[in-house]
């Protein structure tokens, strides 16, 4: 009763069902694009491609795509060359003092770094379009001029049309548009990967439906411990010091910093996979494909997941150094006369909030670094590849972080309406953040 009445409370806002409707129609010419292959592409050959796709980087990229990467289709690039030239652009306002003041200048520097950002976007896809369809396509597309030039071009407006779709979805829809693109892609391959493993369990002898249910109850509880990743805060109490400005009296309450468990989000998973190409590639010139180097170039090797989980825990130590700064914390503590209970302002409070992190951060960082390499474990335990991609790894995080974000702001709608929220006690956290800004 309480979900029907939620339902019934969201159809009396105009606003927020005009917002879910729209949203719904965004989504729908999206997953059409995924089917409208390239012209020129040989059908019968596509499967090659999508055998190709059965593990590492091209996995993911199919996933990301919602399988439009795989079905060669006009959205094939997806969203992802937009989401690495965020990642670039962040890197570069950590780096270069230009791109420090932009980031500083308010709503002006933001439009300066968007439009450098989809500049870089452009670049990028006229450089994996090619590579796109002469290394992944293969033989399932001529490698003529006459096909390459005009189908890069149809990739790089497919790609740039998917970032205005998820623009859209921010302005007039409900969450943030491009995480929310990125998730409907991974939420595509669900089915398929759910149905594939339940055939198979009830196909062989290995549990049948008993161990598909224990797969099931596993999943969940994979899903909770994200969440509690996602969520985790250590709240540090603030205090700030009492003004009376006339008859008015300004300050006094009393107000939480709150420190995020896993403040790099998916950067160090996606840092790390990046990295892993450059011993995989060193690996695939030795003759010797056993022992140490077999397993550093599989996926599901001991090798390759101990030194995957090594980078990520070091990715979100540094990620995390460089974006937190517990001195400009501190200094605007200082500014707007709060501080924390029983510590001096500045350099104190400064290594008060440092040491903090640093305790928080350690944990946090093996937690993700176990939770992105679970899909190994899963395949250990005779899990599809398919399905295991939904027990940990960047997709889950991104598909927890983006549903609970989403889930909040509808919140904020009802609540704001003076409607009850979607849940009886508490209230949903969204994220702080959101998967373009990675």
């Amino acid at each position: 009763m309480g979900f029907i009445k939620t339902l019934q409370n969201i159809s009396k806002i105009e606003d927020l069902r005009n917002r879910l409707l729209i949203t719904f129609f965004f989504v729908v010419i999206y997953r059409l694009g995924v089917h409208i292959v390239l012209p020129g592409v040989d059908p019968q050959e596509l499967t090659n491609l999508q055998a190709m796709t059965s593990g590492g980087i091209l996995d993911i990229l199919n996933m990301f795509s919602g399988g439009a990467f795989a079905n060669a289709s006009i959205f094939a690039l997806g969203i992802m060359p937009y989401i690495s030239a965020s990642i670039v652009m962040q890197l570069l306002g950590m780096a270069l003092p230009y791109f420090q003041k932009l980031q500083r200048e308010g709503e002006s520097g933001r439009t300066k770094m968007n439009q450098y950002t989809r500049y870089l976007t452009v670049a990028i896809l006229l450089f994996q379009g090619p590579a796109y369809l002469i290394g992944a396509l293969g033989p399932a597309a001529p490698t003529s001029w006459t096909f390459l030039v005009p189908s890069t071009i149809i990739l790089a407006g497919g790609s740039m049309f998917v970032l205005w779709l998820g623009e859209r979805i921010t302005d007039k829809g409900i969450g943030n548009g491009v995480s929310f693109i990125i998730l409907v892609g991974i939420i595509a391959r669900l089915p398929h990967a759910l149905i594939g493993e339940f055939t198979s369990r009830l196909s062989s002898q290995a549990g049948g439906l008993v161990m598909f249910l224990a797969e099931i109850v596993l999943l969940l509880l994979i899903i909770c411990g994200a969440i509690l990743l996602v969520q985790g805060t250590r709240r540090i109490p603030v205090q700030y010091a009492k003004r009376v400005v006339g008859n008015k009296q300004y300050g006094g309450a009393r107000q939480y910093i709150p420190l995020k468990v896993n403040a790099a989000n998916v950067m160090p998973i996606i840092f790390a996979q990046a990295i892993m190409f450059v011993p995989i590639t060193l690996a695939g010139f030795s003759t010797e494909k056993t022992g140490f180097i077999g397993s550093l170039t599989s996926h599901d090797g001991v090798a390759y997941n101990v030194l995957f989980a090594l980078l990520i825990i070091a990715f979100t130590w540094f990620y995390t150094a460089v974006t937190i700064n517990p001195t400009q914390m501190a200094d605007e503590l200082k500014r707007n006369n709060g501080f924390i209970p029983g510590i001096k302002p500045g350099k104190k409070t400064a290594d008060y909030i440092d040491t903090i992190m640093t305790r928080i951060t350690f944990p946090g960082s093996l937690f993700l670094a176990l939770v992105a390499i679970l899909p190994a474990f899963a395949s250990y335990f005779g899990i599809s590849r398919e399905f295991s991609q939904f027990f940990g790894g960047t997709s889950l995080l991104i598909l927890v972080g983006v549903v609970l974000d989403t889930l909040q702001q509808i919140e904020s709608h009802l609540l704001m309406r003076h409607y009850d929220g979607l849940l009886k006690s508490g209230r949903i956290k969204g994220r702080s953040g959101s998967i373009a800004a990675y």
